[in-house]
């Protein structure tokens, strides 16, 4: 109870995995992410950004 409110981080897909490796499109679908111009919010974590860290080149954040 004591981080009652937890940060969040919005994440938005800009780019098509058409032709990417089979991880990055699983990546993109674990994210919440698998059509262009979806955004998901995810709770900020470790394993969240070292996911997006994966694919970088196809999704924005804004914080």
């Amino acid at each position: 109870m004591a981080n009652s409110k937890k940060k969040t981080i919005k994440v938005e897909q800009i780019a098509s995995p058409i032709g990417k490796p089979k991880d990055q499109r699983a990546t993109l679908i674990g994210l919440g992410l698998n059509k262009m111009h979806r955004v998901s919010e995810l709770e900020d974590t470790p394993a969240v950004r070292g996911m997006i860290k994966k694919v970088q080149h196809l999704v924005k954040v804004s914080e």
